[in-house]
């Protein structure tokens, strides 16, 4: 049943790709009057085709990991969170501070049960096996941390809409809300993927194994260093968070890429280019957070700031997913093939040059509307394909069911 969370991913896939067309129009001006939508479709990816699947495959990892049997379906989780996404969806647009704490509230709830899910599976291996039986380095402790930053993220994020900042004193509310749930809650979890499932789909090892525990530590402590400079508006915080986490970043990445040097046939696979250069779009922002603390002469800090949200997302998350998305999808869908990541040489030069060309848009004022209205249209078109892949492996997967229920009727 964990398909389910799939198939509401899909469907916010294809809610994102006509977000994105409706932004890229808006901004050439042939949807003037079709505004607003900014913090839709941020929440589409984030909120809705991310965060679906990972509530979807978190505790199937974390029971490979331990070995334990397939988790059963929660449905509690998948209504709770469901319910809050769609609420939310219906109240940001129209700043319904209501529907906005229901929505929060509703997602809120959900993530506690999936807390307490992972936490229950770790008690449940402690169990079955010694404790001093070594598990090895997993993403599991990824998954707990990001998620709790995500808790954070939920509290800050339904705030901005009621007021809190002023309550609970956060200086830069907007700002500590998009660092606990990038920097926090997908920065962690990503690195937990990629921990769990990179054997599967590189068929190597990690390069150090035992460097999984210690960046782990860098990467949340450098996250809640992250999350408390705009809380606290203090670059003595932000500054070492930015070291930390880029350290921990690099440190991850090299153990992916080390291992793969004179391996042509990975290289060849779109897919682990879609996941490696998807980071580059995290830490080109986190490259200008100093520059822009500094108040370097002729960077246009308050532009940075309002668009590199909307490059993170679509240049880092939703590439990620481009990857890991189809790969989790063939999982859940077709077992029995080997799971390969998605996307193809289309997607992952569409994806990327969305990326430079809203960049550019930043620094280029007189070209500013186009280059944005460009932008998305590449995102919207890379991520169609990626579209068209996860509905042909859906199909399959629902064929060969249907091609298994006649033969057990006729067996019955």
């Amino acid at each position: 049943m964990s398909q389910l969370h799939f198939l509401m991913s899909a469907l916010f896939i294809v809610l994102a790709i006509l977000a994105a067309v409706d932004s890229s129009l808006t901004s050439l001006n042939l949807l003037p009057w079709f505004t607003g939508l900014r913090w839709v479709r941020v929440h589409l990816i984030t909120l809705g085709a991310m965060t679906e699947a990972l509530f979807g495959v978190l505790p199937y990892l974390a029971a490979i990991r331990f070995g334990l049997p397939r988790p059963r379906f929660r449905w509690a989780t998948w209504m709770t969170l469901n319910a809050g996404l769609l609420t939310l969806l219906v109240g940001i647009p129209i700043a319904n501070g209501a529907l906005i704490v229901t929505g929060g509230t509703l997602i809120f709830t959900a993530t506690i049960l999936l807390i307490s899910q992972l936490a229950t599976m770790r008690s449940a291996r402690e169990v079955t096996a010694p404790i001093s039986q070594p598990i090895g380095p997993g993403g599991r402790l990824f998954y707990v941390a990001g998620l709790s930053f995500f808790l954070l993220g939920i509290v800050i994020g339904t705030g901005l809409w009621l007021g809190w900042g002023d309550a609970l004193h956060i200086q830069s509310p907007l700002e500590a809300h998009i660092h606990a749930n990038n920097w926090g809650m997908m920065a962690l979890i990503f690195a937990g993927l990629i921990v769990d499932t990179y054997s599967l789909w590189s068929g190597q090892s990690l390069a150090w194994p035992r460097s999984v525990p210690v960046i782990f530590r860098l990467m949340t402590l450098g996250a809640l260093l992250l999350v408390l400079g705009p809380w606290l508006k203090s670059s003595w915080f932000t500054l070492p968070g930015i070291l930390l986490h880029l350290t921990a970043t690099f440190w991850l990445l090299l153990n992916v890429i080390r291992p793969l040097r004179g391996h042509h046939t990975v290289w060849s696979r779109p897919g682990v280019w879609h996941l490696l250069t998807s980071y580059f779009w995290i830490v080109a922002p986190v490259m200008m957070a100093p520059i822009i603390l500094l108040g370097v002469a002729g960077v246009p800090g308050q532009t940075i700031e309002a668009n590199a949200p909307q490059a993170l997302v679509y240049g880092w998350v939703f590439q990620f997913g481009f990857a890991l998305l189809p790969f989790f999808f063939r999982r859940a869908f077709l077992p029995e093939e080997p799971a390969r990541l998605g996307g193809n040489w289309f997607s992952l030069i569409a994806a990327n040059l969305g990326g430079l060309f809203l960049w550019a848009s930043i620094f280029v004022e007189p070209l500013a509307q186009p280059l944005h209205g460009a932008a998305y249209a590449l995102w919207a078109s890379a991520a169609v394909p990626i579209a068209v892949e996860i509905w042909r492996i859906v199909s399959r997967g629902l064929a060969r069911l249907e091609a298994v229920e006649p033969a057990a009727g006729a067996a019955d």
